[in-house]
């Protein structure tokens, strides 16, 4: 029987890396996200190490000194777990392992154990397991350590070479059993999305974590799972939603991450498809994290990866009740003021206040502003469903009266 406080208190240490592209900042930042995965996954983090270095290390990701390093921290508390803030080569992660001889893991194979641990639906663990025999593939030989010392090649081929490429090739069988269940349940949810009729069709998107799932409650009255945790939801949901008398579609989709694996972006495809085929995106950004402007440049990054950057969009930029802000002293006069010292309204008049009627202020939670919210959506999908159905189009001041 598994011990549930064990799972849940595994021990791990940190390890990222300065370089010329990422800076001390930007280090701290993902390490920081990369806690917050660790802590999502069931577990707890207690010591960073962050090497300065022009790159990472192409055997051991950073330098041999700080390994030995990392190792007697390892030894000496008792640490079973080390988590690397990025996706490391099959030829770095063996070689880490003889070092550290402890459970080694990368930011690629954390997010899917998360995602493996989070999928409730056969269609989201079909994705799952398959984003995994992807990352499992080229990684494999890694399992067979007790056969080191058995030479491949010309007329030196053991027993090992055997095994790990019988190994392979049931990886590969597995491969290829998901991508075919993949694209039947593919073939039944575009059968789905197109029994949906002409409905206009909104999609939330944004950053895991974010609150969608919380904004998809409230606007559509429903009771999609929300948790204060990174990738909450795996799972596409799909709510008829009405405002003012006008039906439209709402679909909560997964947050997107930065640096989100390329298995996942592909096993994903379908989930990603109901972005794709939307009309209509409400981008929601959690105002009140110190980076939320990187994260809107990750979520549109990602969107122009899956062909969806031109679509209209509107900013729904969420959480302001927990939006806060430096203060600075009225006698200080070294101190420059920054984006960190700005209030709510400040923030509002700077680049924000270039896009206009494309964006908006709430807080799902509470229920601030949603009026304004609705409204606002209620506008766009308005102009899409009049240039849809124009023969229709004089009963929006009948809704309007109504709502």
């Amino acid at each position: 029987m598994i011990d549930k406080k064990k799972v849940t208190s595994e021990k791990t240490v940190l390890i990222g890396v300065v370089t010329q592209h990422q800076d001390e900042v930007k280090a701290k930042e993902f390490l920081d996200e990369l806690e917050f995965l660790v802590k999502t996954a069931g577990g707890v983090s207690v010591k960073r190490f962050v090497q300065n270095v022009e790159k990472p290390h192409p055997k051991t990701f950073i330098g041999s000194g700080k390994l030995e390093e990392v190792k007697r921290y390892i030894d000496s508390n008792h640490i079973g777990t080390a988590v690397f803030d990025d996706e490391l080569s099959p030829a770095q992660l063996r070689n880490i392992e003889k070092v550290l001889d402890c459970k080694i893991l990368d930011r690629t194979n954390l997010i899917l154990d998360i995602f493996a641990q989070r999928a409730q639906t056969s269609y989201a663990r079909t994705q799952v397991a398959l984003a995994q025999c992807q990352y499992l593939l080229p990684r494999l030989t890694k399992l067979w350590t007790h056969l080191d010392k058995q030479k491949g090649g010309i007329g030196l081929r053991g027993p090992g070479e055997t095994e790990i490429e019988t190994d392979r090739r049931i990886v590969r069988d597995q491969i290829s059993v998901l991508k075919k269940k993949l694209v039947t349940i593919d073939k039944q949810m575009a059968i789905q999305r197109k029994n949906r009729g002409q409905l206009v069709r909104v999609a939330l998107v944004g950053y895991t974590n974010v609150g969608k799932s919380t904004l998809m409650n409230v606007v559509s009255k429903s009771d999609v799972f929300a948790e204060n945790k990174l990738f909450a939801t795996l799972d596409t949901t799909v709510r008829k939603v009405v405002i003012k008398n006008l039906p439209f579609l709402m679909t909560d989709t997964v947050g997107f991450i930065r640096k989100l694996p390329t298995q996942l972006v592909e096993s994903f495809k379908s989930t990603l498809d109901e972005v794709r085929e939307a009309d209509f995106l409400l981008h929601v950004v959690d105002i009140s994290h110190k980076n939320f402007e990187d994260h809107i440049e990750s979520v549109n990054k990602i969107l122009g990866e899956i062909e969806s950057a031109d679509k209209p969009v509107m900013m729904v930029f969420n959480m302001i009740d927990a939006y806060e802000h430096e203060t600075i002293d009225e006698d200080d006069l070294v101190t420059e003021k920054t984006k960190a010292h700005y209030t709510l309204e400040e923030l509002k008049k700077s680049w924000m206040s270039k896009m206009e009627n494309n964006c908006v202020f709430i807080s799902a939670l509470h229920k601030q502003n949603l009026e304004d919210f609705k409204s606002r959506v209620y506008e766009e999908v308005k102009k899409i469903h009049i240039k849809r159905f124009p023969y229709n189009s004089f009963l929006y001041d009948e809704y309007t009266e109504e709502g």
